[in-house]
């Protein structure tokens, strides 16, 4: 029966020192906890095992003739050990609430109760009545054994009255790794002030930090899930507001033109006259209907964007400018103001009077996995290593395009000159 239960010791003891090692593990080498908790959770760990250890070292003593001076340390230095996260505890739980440690007097309860505690065990060296040491190394308790237990029990409820308090300062699972991790030791305690449960004032202690540990790890991911979706609509907004500020910027010379366009042709040819007018009213429209989607439009309404605009600006260039269409494929959606800018940006940057004729391309084709738009022109091309403003155009579109669809899109030259901008949607 003796061989049974020592087994079990040192199997208790063995599982309890394997976890702790397996949570010191997780905490250094996980990632996205912040570093006050990894160092707390660090602490927390290594008094495990620290404890751990002296425990088997003591029940190994019980076998060999030792010191009796460094059996009654052993037990010392365990009870020493597992009073130490009490103090940790309120320290952690002021910390996630944001108060100061100097001045709670929470803290300033539970010290007094740690510093009662260390009293009653400095007390148990003089004094018979907490324990007696046999010559083999066999401890028993004393009628005075339960006494150092008294300020701990307390130290544990003050801790839970205070989680309770504060809970309006916690997140639900912040929370929830509190109380895992006060009332299983409490629990122990409490029983162990009747019968001898070290076993189970162990093992509570581990698996109550792993618990705590998992909770607030979980929480802390979730925070910075959060913060990361916060940081991501926060720069879907920044680049919406730049594609607004796009289209109230507007080039004044093209209304202009357009305008004195219309005016001439009132006379000249009425009709023509007509539908540039109804040509610019869908060119203008489309802009600022745009400025007020925040959300993915279709390809087809955003094609009717472009064509308004390009048919404004051939009835000004005529046989100058010349758009080829081949767009077999409409069925997606993409950021509001993506093909029209990049259109206007060839046209703006390549329309020259004195040279050819500018052709410009627009396709889309489909893969297995994406589709794509690709604009073409024979123009002479820019240099995209500068900051000027059409490249800044660029950079929003694409930086919208990878935010709002995922997509992406690249700009290289073209054979025999000018520009291809592919933009890949999945």
């Amino acid at each position: 029966m003796n061989s049974l239960i020592e087994s079990l010791n040192f199997s208790t003891f063995g599982a309890a020192l394997l976890l702790s090692a397996i949570g010191l593990w997780f905490t250094v080498v996980i990632h996205g906890i912040d570093r006050w908790s990894r160092r707390f959770f660090m602490s927390y760990f290594i008094i495990f095992l620290l404890c751990c250890l002296s425990n088997v070292v003591e029940m190994i003593l019980q076998y060999y003739t030792a010191p009796r001076a460094v059996f009654i340390f052993l037990l010392l230095l365990e009870s020493l050990l597992l009073s130490l996260p009490l103090l940790m505890l309120t320290a952690y739980l002021l910390h996630c609430c944001g108060e100061n440690i100097r001045t709670s007097k929470l803290f300033h309860v539970v010290i007094g109760l740690w510093a009662v505690f260390i009293a009653l065990l400095v007390s148990a060296l003089f004094i018979d009545g907490f324990i007696y040491i046999t010559p083999e190394n066999q401890y028993f308790r004393g009628p005075l054994y339960p006494l150092p237990l008294i300020p701990i029990i307390a130290a544990l409820v003050f801790n839970f009255a205070g989680t309770m308090r504060r809970r309006t300062r916690l997140s639900r699972k912040v929370f929830l790794a509190f109380l895992i991790a006060i009332l299983p030791i409490t629990a122990a305690l409490i029983v162990h002030v009747f019968a001898d449960v070290f076993l189970l004032i162990d093992v509570s202690y581990v698996l109550s930090a792993l618990a705590m540990y998992s909770f607030i790890l979980s929480d802390q991911i979730e925070q910075d899930r959060r913060q990361q979706q916060k940081i991501v609509k926060q720069q879907q907004e920044i680049a919406h507001e730049r594609a607004s500020v796009m289209v109230l910027q507007m080039r004044p010379h093209f209304i202009y033109n357009t305008l004195m366009s219309i005016y001439s042709l009132c006379r000249l040819d009425p009709q023509k006259a007509q539908q540039i007018t109804m040509d610019f009213t869908n060119y203008l429209r489309k802009n600022f209907n745009a400025v007020a989607t925040e959300s993915t439009i279709p390809f087809s309404t955003e094609l009717e964007h472009t064509r308004a605009y390009l048919a404004v600006e051939q009835a000004q260039y005529e046989d100058m400018l010349i758009v080829d269409y081949d767009t077999p494929f409409t069925n997606f959606r993409l950021p509001p103001l993506t093909l029209q800018p990049i259109v206007e940006n060839a046209v703006k940057h390549s329309m020259n009077p004195n040279y050819e004729s500018l052709h410009i391309s627009i396709r889309t084709r489909r893969t297995d996995s994406v589709t794509e738009i690709i604009v073409e022109d024979t123009g002479p091309g820019f240099d995209l290593s500068n900051d000027s403003k059409p490249h800044i155009t660029l950079k929003n579109i694409q930086q919208r395009l990878e935010m709002m669809c995922k997509g992406s899109m690249t700009i290289t030259p073209r054979s025999g000159g000018g520009t291809v901008v592919k933009m890949t949607i999945p």
